[in-house]
């Protein structure tokens, strides 16, 4: 195989992936922009958490509400619990690495806040935490995954959405959750500032 070819099915696989994503997440993708406006419109945050790649998504969604996504409009309250080094640091070395961002959501966590859960595996000890320490905290939880969810998928409430991406190649998972994210993005400016 050349690697045209090869870069072709990595083009080909991601669009059969988006697809059977569209059809399977579309609904929860709304739902989770609506549980986010709803938060925000009540004076809440979203917290947002995820690993390697996921955290990258985190920072990614947050700056798209501090910042803007496609049209101005005021900073809306969002934080990745990736980003503060000297907190995951002493956290880490103090602690666990499993607490890191726990720790984070019960000091910066409130009733009505959201937390957006990022693990393509679903089974990532740090997430599990965060989305625990959430629960306690009177906290909804969006929760982007991918496989079979993992047991992230076994944790959540009934009132929390599960967006798991069907799909079993990181890669793939990790493209769909950053088109959810911009997809959520895009529903949340929508709902607020209206238009097309």
């Amino acid at each position: 195989m050349d690697l045209i070819a090869r870069v072709n099915g990595h083009f080909i696989e991601s669009i059969a992936t988006k697809q059977s994503a569209m059809e399977a997440l579309a609904p929860g993708v709304a739902l989770a922009a609506e549980v986010m406006v709803a938060c925000l419109m009540n004076e809440g945050k979203i917290l947002a958490c995820g690993n390697g790649g996921s955290a990258a998504d985190a920072q990614h969604f947050a700056a798209e509400m501090v910042g803007r996504f496609e049209k101005e409009r005021p900073g809306l309250a969002a934080i990745s619990l990736a980003t503060d080094t000297s907190a995951l640091t002493a956290i880490g070395n103090d602690y666990d690495f499993d607490l890191i961002f726990s720790k984070q959501v019960r000091a910066l966590g409130q009733q009505g806040d959201v937390l957006l859960a990022i693990s393509t595996s679903g089974n990532s000890a740090n997430v599990i935490e965060a989305i625990a320490a959430a629960h306690e905290r009177g906290m909804r939880v969006i929760a982007f995954t991918g496989k079979d969810g993992g047991k992230i998928g076994e944790i959540l409430s009934a009132d929390d959405v599960h967006l798991n991406v069907p799909a079993t190649r990181t890669a793939r998972i990790q493209e769909v959750h950053l088109l959810l994210i911009h997809a959520m993005c895009d529903a949340i400016d929508y709902m607020l500032l209206g238009g097309e």
